[in-house]
C-alpha cells in the first residue's frame, strides 16, 4: 500500500485518498490518515514524496520517515485531546442544563423573621459588624465556585465583598448576573476571617437580594465595551463606561479632595470665593486662543482666565479666588493641554512679589498635605503613585536668565534646534527636561517682557524682565503661572499699546488703577495638571471627567 505526498497541491484531510491524483500535503498526515481510516493495526504504507527538480515521486528518506512518524503521533495525541475536550464540553453542557433546570425551580424570597435591614451606603456599612443591612450598587466583580458565589459591589462610596450561598448561589437569577448589573443586597456584615483581606476588612453574608437592572451579556457585555487594550480614542468614546474603572474613578475622588483642600487653604489664608463670568468680550492671554461666540449679535468669547474680573473684586471684597472653567482654543495635542480645564485662580492686594511666591508655596504644600491626609484620597494617591513625595517649602528659586544658562550648559536646544538665548520662550520639551533633571519643585521667575502678558510689571532692577513666575513640578512641568499686576495706569496703557490691544473694552479694568490703585498679584493653577502630578498620570486627559481638546467634544 502506498501514499503520495505533494506539498504544493496536496490536502491534509481524511477524505483524501493519497493517490498520485489526490496526494496529501505532508508525510505526517499521510501516516495519520492511514491509522484513522484503516485502524491501529494497519500496515504502514510506503510514502512517496514529489520532487519538483525531478518532476516525479520518489520514496521518502529514512530520516524524513522518522520525522513523519513523530508528526503522526503528535496528530494522534492532538485528536485524542480534542475528543476529550469535546466529551468534557458535552458533560458540562449536560451539567449546566441540569443546573439551569434546577435553578429555575428555586425561588428567592426574603425571610420575614429576620431583623429589618437598615439602609446604608457601602462606606457606612463597614462599621455595622453584626448588623443586618440593605445595600444597593453595581456588580463590580463576580465569581462562582460550585455552591458559593462571590461578588464585589460598588456604589461610588466604596467596595464591598459579598457572599451568596445555598439556594441564593444556585438560583437562575444568580446564574444570570453579569458585571455592572445593579442589585440590592440584604444580609449581615461580618469581619473577614483572620489572614484574609477585603475593603473595610468586612464582607456581607447575603440572605436575600433583588436585581434592579440587568446588564447585558454576550457581545454587549461590559468587558467587550471597555477592554484594557482598547484604542485610547475608543475609550474616550466610551468615557461614560470607562469612568466606572477603579483608576479613573479614583482620580476623580482625588480631584474632589484636592478642590476641598484648596478651598480649605484659602479659608485659612482669608481669601473669599467669587464666581466670575465665563462669557467675556476681552482677552487675557492672547487673541489667537479665544473661542468666539455670537452673543445676541455681539462678538463674545469663552474666557481664557478670570484674572481681570478677580482684580476688580479686590477693593470691594479683599483677597479673592475662584474655581472656574477656562477655555483655550489651542490646537495642541500635547499630554498637558486641554481646551477646557478647571482653573483655580486668586488675586491678592497689598503684597510684594516675594510674598506672592510664598503664598503660592503655602497653597501647594498645604493642599497636597490635606489631600494625603484625606482617608479616601490619600490611599488612592499612594496606590497610583507609590513613590510620590509631598513637596516641602521653600521651593527652589530659579530666574529665567539662569534657566537659559542651565539649558545652554546642558546642550538642550530651542524649538529651532539652536542654543537658547535670552528672550526665547522655553517650550514644554526643554522645560520638562530641566525640571525632571533637577527633580524638585521650581519657582521659575522674572521672564522677559516680550514673552509675557501686557498686565505684568517690569522689575525695578532690570526692566528687561517682569515680576512673573511659573511653578514647575517633576514629571508634569508647569502647573501654575502668576505675576504681580501693573498698578500704574500709564504703565498699563503702555502695555496695551505694546501688545496692539485696544484699551476701550477694558475701561472697567483700567478703572482699578484710576480709583485707588494698589500693588497686587495673582496666579492660576491648572487642576488637571496638579492631578496628573499627584496621581502619576501620563496625560491630563485622565484627570478630567469628560476631556475636551482639539478634535474631541463628545460624549
Amino acid at each position: 500500500m502506498s501514499s503520495y505526498i505533494k506539498e504544493s497541491v496536496g490536502i491534509d484531510e481524511l477524505t483524501v485518498s493519497g493517490s498520485q491524483e489526490q496526494p496529501f500535503k505532508t508525510p505526517a498526515f499521510a501516516l495519520f490518515a492511514n491509522l484513522q481510516n484503516n485502524g491501529e493495526d494497519a500496515a504502514e504504507p510506503k510514502l512517496f514524496v514529489f520532487k519538483p527538480e525531478d518532476n516525479e515521486f520518489v520514496e521518502i528518506s529514512a530520516s524524513a520517515l522518522k520525522k513523519a512518524r513523530k508528526g503522526a503521533d503528535g496528530l494522534k495525541k492532538k485528536l485524542l485531546k480534542q475528543k476529550e475536550q469535546e466529551l468534557k464540553k458535552q458533560q458540562q453542557d449536560v451539567e449546566n442544563a441540569a443546573k439551569q433546570m434546577a435553578a429555575m425551580n428555586i425561588t428567592i424570597e426574603e425571610d420575614k423573621s429576620l431583623p429589618v435591614a437598615k439602609k446604608f451606603k457601602i462606606k457606612g456599612s463597614y462599621g455595622q459588624v453584626g448588623q443586618r443591612v440593605k445595600i444597593s450598587g453595581w456588580v463590580h466583580r463576580f465569581r462562582s465556585n460550585k455552591k458559593v458565589v462571590f461578588l464585589v459591589l460598588r456604589d461610588g462610596t466604596g467596595f464591598l465583598q459579598c457572599v451568596l450561598t445555598g439556594d441564593l448561589a444556585l438560583a437562575k437569577q444568580t446564574l444570570d448576573i453579569t458585571l455592572e448589573t445593579t442589585v440590592t443586597l440584604y444580609g449581615t456584615i461580618i469581619k473577614v476571617p483572620e489572614g484574609k483581606t477585603a475593603p473595610g476588612d468586612v464582607e456581607l453574608v447575603v440572605d436575600y437580594y433583588e436585581v434592579v437592572g440587568q446588564a447585558p451579556s454576550g457581545e454587549e457585555a461590559f468587558t467587550n465595551k471597555i477592554a484594557e487594550d482598547s484604542d485610547p480614542s475608543l475609550l474616550l468614546d466610551q468615557r461614560h463606561l470607562a469612568l466606572r474603572g477603579e483608576t479613573l474613578s479614583g482620580v476623580m475622588k482625588v480631584r474632589a479632595a484636592l478642590l476641598r483642600a484648596v478651598r480649605r487653604v484659602y479659608e485659612e489664608e482669608g481669601l473669599l470665593e467669587v464666581t466670575p463670568p465665563c462669557m467675556v468680550q476681552t482677552q487675557v492671554e492672547g487673541g489667537s486662543t479665544l473661542f468666539k461666540l455670537d452673543y445676541y449679535g455681539e462678538e463674545a468669547f469663552l474666557t481664557q482666565s478670570s484674572q481681570l474680573y478677580l482684580e476688580t473684586c479686590l477693593p470691594a471684597l479683599g483677597d479673592v479666588f475662584c474655581v472656574q472653567e477656562s477655555f483655550r482654543a489651542e490646537k495642541s495635542h500635547t499630554r498637558r493641554h486641554l481646551s477646557e480645564y478647571t482653573h483655580i485662580e486668586a488675586e491678592l492686594a497689598f503684597l510684594t512679589f516675594e510674598e506672592l511666591l510664598e503664598h503660592i508655596e503655602t497653597l501647594i504644600v498645604k493642599s497636597v498635605q490635606y489631600v494625603m491626609e484625606d482617608p479616601v484620597a490619600g490611599p488612592i494617591v499612594n496606590q497610583l503613585h507609590p513613590h510620590f513625595v509631598p513637596p516641602k517649602g521653600p521651593f527652589m528659586r530659579l530666574e529665567y536668565k539662569d534657566a537659559i544658562t542651565w539649558l545652554q550648559e546642558h546642550n538642550i536646544k530651542n524649538e529651532d534646534g539652536e542654543d537658547f538665548k535670552f528672550g526665547d520662550d522655553i517650550a514644554e520639551a526643554a522645560e520638562r527636561k530641566m525640571t525632571d533633571t533637577l527633580n524638585v519643585p521650581i519657582l521659575l521667575t522674572r521672564f522677559p517682557v516680550e514673552i509675557k502678558s501686557f498686565y505684568m510689571p517690569k522689575c525695578k532692577d532690570d526692566p528687561r524682565v517682569t515680576e512673573s513666575v511659573d511653578v514647575l513640578m517633576p514629571t508634569v512641568g508647569e502647573i501654575t503661572g502668576g505675576s504681580m499686576r501693573i498698578s500704574d495706569i500709564d504703565e498699563l496703557m503702555a502695555g496695551f499699546k505694546r501688545e496692539g490691544i485696544d484699551p476701550k473694552p477694558y475701561y472697567w479694568f483700567i478703572d482699578q488703577r484710576k480709583y485707588g490703585t494698589c500693588p497686587h498679584g495673582g496666579y492660576g493653577l491648572g487642576t488637571e495638571r496638579i492631578l496628573a502630578w499627584l496621581c502619576n498620570r501620563f496625560t491630563v486627559r485622565d484627570c478630567s471627567l469628560y476631556p475636551r481638546f482639539s478634535g474631541r467634544c463628545k460624549p
